[in-house]
């Protein structure tokens, strides 16, 4: 039976640490170091205390898929440290109050899936309905549409019940809606800029926010706020193209880093992502999600001390293949988003996603896979 981390300190304890990642961590010796390293052990045992519940979210939406015979991907994450501390700085949300410190997200094939699965889940859902963002009906300002569904977990056995009412956030999104928002990450990571939070060259963000738009119309949904007409806003996407160069920059971002999308290791449903300074991308497969907690948290502690800046995520995907598809902003893979914007600038409509068939390579019969495979390095970040 698989176990899963629990909270190892009071709620009291869990709101405190919360208020000192919202500041400045200073570390001037022993006493203060060893205070740093007490807050960020707390808040790390009240994440972790979500994997469950957000496993079972995540099992949950997938099996309504299943039997809805909807397509598309399932993929869970816990929220990266940096985020948590960012939020807290940012907002008035207090730590054991955040809606997605765990968050599963659906990527579904087109938008008829996504109102399909959305209302199954509203039909009838073993987790308590919280709060709602239909950002795909209302579009954020910036572009950004998902649907966002917030739920209080509800155990079913007694050995659940530590985790009564851990919240965990649902995102259903298409893949052009999910090719537009992990192309906003994967050119910040290139850059070295933040522009899923705004923060960046305002060509880019302006350039994101009219695709964005024509992604909406295509699908048939609402169009953002400050957009000009289609007419006016091709010429617009045309222009900055050329002046940003964003073809070409995207498609170095997508033949740069390489993907062996070849090897499939069955065991195994968690993957630790670590994205460094020089463009290179480690992955890590652990079956275990205490073991993988315990290894994001060393990597984040030296993140916090300031040994590397690099970003690790943990998520989980159903199969190794999905990967990249889940995430493709750590790999540089823009592909889908690519290829619309060329399609835009000359004048034609975006295309909704379509499924081709994947090649997959497995291991030689009676031939053990060796998990030394399941670490690959990508490099060759050269402009």
């Amino acid at each position: 039976m698989a176990q899963y981390p629990q909270l190892k300190f009071s709620m009291k304890a869990v709101r405190r640490s919360g208020e000192r990642l919202a500041g400045k961590l200073i570390v001037v010796d022993e006493e203060s170091y060893q205070d740093a390293q007490n807050i960020f052990q707390i808040a790390n045992s009240w994440r972790d205390s979500h994997f469950l519940p957000m496993r079972s979210v995540y099992l949950s939406v997938r099996f309504r898929m299943l039997r809805g015979g909807i397509s598309g991907d399932m993929a869970a994450r816990p929220k990266r440290m940096a985020s948590i501390r960012r939020k807290l700085r940012e907002t008035s949300t207090k730590l054991d109050q955040m809606q997605d410190i765990a968050g599963c997200r659906a990527i579904i094939n087109d938008i008829a899936g996504v109102r399909e699965l959305t209302a199954r889940i509203r039909e009838r859902f073993p987790h308590s309905f919280r709060q709602e963002w239909p950002y795909i009906d209302a579009p954020k300002a910036d572009g950004y549409c998902s649907h966002h569904l917030v739920f209080d977990f509800c155990p079913r056995k007694k050995d659940q019940e530590p985790y009564q009412g851990r919240r965990i956030e649902l995102q259903i999104r298409t893949r052009l809606q999910h090719s537009w928002a992990t192309a906003v990450e994967a050119v910040g990571l290139f850059n070295g800029q933040d522009l899923k939070h705004h923060k960046g060259s305002e060509e880019w963000l302006r350039l994101f926010q009219l695709v964005s738009a024509e992604f909406a119309r295509v699908e048939g949904c609402p169009v953002g706020p400050d957009v000009p007409c289609r007419s006016e806003r091709i010429a617009e996407i045309k222009d900055l193209n050329h002046r940003l160069g964003a073809v070409g920059v995207l498609e170095n971002i997508r033949t740069a880093t390489h993907y062996a999308e070849t090897f499939v290791y069955d065991r195994g449903k968690y993957f630790l992502i670590v994205y460094k300074a020089d463009h290179t991308v480690e992955v890590e497969n652990y079956d275990d999600s205490i073991q993988v907690t315990a290894r994001l948290a060393k990597i984040e502690r030296e993140i916090e001390g300031g040994s590397t800046n690099a970003k690790a995520v943990v998520v989980e995907v159903d199969k190794v293949e999905n990967l990249v598809r889940t995430y493709p902003n750590y790999f540089g893979d823009v592909s889908l988003f690519v290829r619309n914007l060329r399609r835009i600038t000359k004048g034609e409509d975006a295309q909704e996603y379509s499924l081709s068939p994947q090649q997959v390579v497995r291991p030689r019969p009676h031939e053990r896979p060796d998990p030394s495979l399941l670490i690959r390095r990508y490099r060759g970040w050269d402009l």
